[in-house]
């Protein structure tokens, strides 16, 4: 895909109609040991919500068709968190995909970023973490690009990364 003219991308949050259009998309190449399936985001959204924590999970929509979500919200502490997140109100982005025909055109890379302001904007800023599987090397790439930094805590296969917010 070329690149995406930004005016056309929008992101809603995620809601029954549009997950159901999300199952349809592409993302036959991503194992889901790699990225859960939509139930599984549509299910964690939901324990967010029932749990009143920050945060959200959008549908992702280029011109009129739904290409991809993506979760960003208040992370519970896990076990398997990393040392240094102890303690810390941080975020833990999750569910990240891209319908594989609209990838490698920019449109990821602009979501994740308009997502991580609209989240710091709304409900404060605090460091993100994420798990990535050990194997997929096309999303490493990409965290790193963004910010995000390995450390050597896992959670089964995932690496987790972190990224913390700029200081000024």
């Amino acid at each position: 895909m070329e690149n995406a003219d930004w005016r056309d991308i929008h992101i809603e949050l995620l809601n029954e109609a549009n997950t159901e259009e999300l199952k349809r998309i592409h993302r036959e190449d991503v194992s889901e040991a790699f990225v859960d399936s939509v139930e599984t985001i549509a299910e964690i959204t939901q324990y967010g919500i029932d749990h009143h924590c920050i945060g959200h999970t959008y549908a992702i929509k280029y011109k009129e068709s739904y290409i991809g979500l993506i979760l960003l919200g208040e992370a519970l502490e896990w076990e398997t968190d990393p040392a240094e997140m102890k303690g810390t109100p941080f975020y833990r982005l999750m569910g990240f995909v891209i319908d594989r025909r609209y990838r490698n055109g920019g449109i990821g890379s602009y979501v994740l970023e308009k997502v991580i302001r609209e989240c710091y904007q709304e409900f404060g800023i605090r460091p993100i973490a994420l798990g990535c599987h050990r194997d997929n090397r096309q999303a490493t790439a990409f965290y790193e690009r963004h910010g995000f930094v390995r450390t050597q805590a896992m959670e089964g296969d995932d690496y987790y990364y972190l990224r913390y917010p700029e200081r000024t």
